[in-house]
């Protein structure tokens, strides 16, 4: 199949779940910056995508994004690095006009993987997963805004969430514009455009989930003050 035995083919595959998964942080940041004002909103959204169909169906769709995506990254890194052979030794400076993030997606991805698993273990093992168990931990699980307050009054998890969030800003400003233009998005001019395009575009959406973590560990988040 070409979307899995050619190269062009892996790279559309990354693009596509790529871009998917940008919308979704998209979303994502907007629910946070909900809780950053209201936890009775934030806790209705939560128990509006609770554990049933519809939410049951996004999750595992959003699951096999993020499986194939990162499955097709390993593959496309491992392919270079076979490709390369012995080469990949002998440079020892960054090539010119190769940004650092491209260089080293291996280990952003690998960061990013890790924060992800950390994330999902405070809020949709505790949440989701409870629910389906019909169960519940240390909050009720329809009680998202509850997490976020004993999150990030950890500063071990406000620190480990700040790294996370710089190696996916690192990984967003490269992986934006080069889904793009492995779409076909790849004129000269729009070129230049679409980075750009996803410099500003990452790095609002990243500081607006910084100003949440901050928020939320210094205790000045405005619906902490309305609670």
């Amino acid at each position: 199949m070409w979307l899995c035995n050619s190269s062009i083919g892996r790279k559309v595959v990354m693009s596509v779940t790529g871009v998917a998964l940008i919308l979704f942080l998209t979303f994502h940041m907007s629910m946070n910056i909900v809780a950053l004002f209201s936890g009775d909103a934030y806790n209705m959204i939560c128990e509006f995508l609770g554990a049933n169909w519809y939410a049951l169906v996004a999750t595992a769709g959003l699951a096999a994004l993020a499986v194939l995506h990162i499955v097709y990254a390993f593959w496309l890194t491992m392919q270079n690095r076979k490709a390369r052979g012995n080469e990949r030794y002998a440079v020892t400076t960054r090539p010119q006009g190769v940004e650092w993030a491209s260089q080293n997606m291996l280990v952003l991805g690998i960061i990013i993987i890790l924060g992800l698993l950390l994330h999902l273990f405070n809020f949709w093992y505790n949440m989701m997963f409870a629910e389906l168990l019909g169960t519940s931990f240390s909050h009720d699980p329809a009680d998202g805004f509850a997490f976020i307050q004993d999150t990030f009054a950890n500063p071990v998890y406000v620190v480990l969430y700040i790294i996370w969030l710089v190696a996916l800003w690192f990984h967003l400003t490269h992986g934006f514009w080069s889904a793009l233009q492995t779409l076909g998005w790849n004129g000269k001019t729009w070129f230049c455009r679409w980075k750009t395009i996803g410099m500003i575009y990452s790095t609002i959406l990243l500081l607006l989930f910084i100003v949440v973590v901050l928020a939320f560990a210094f205790g000045c988040a405005p619906s902490l003050c309305c609670a």
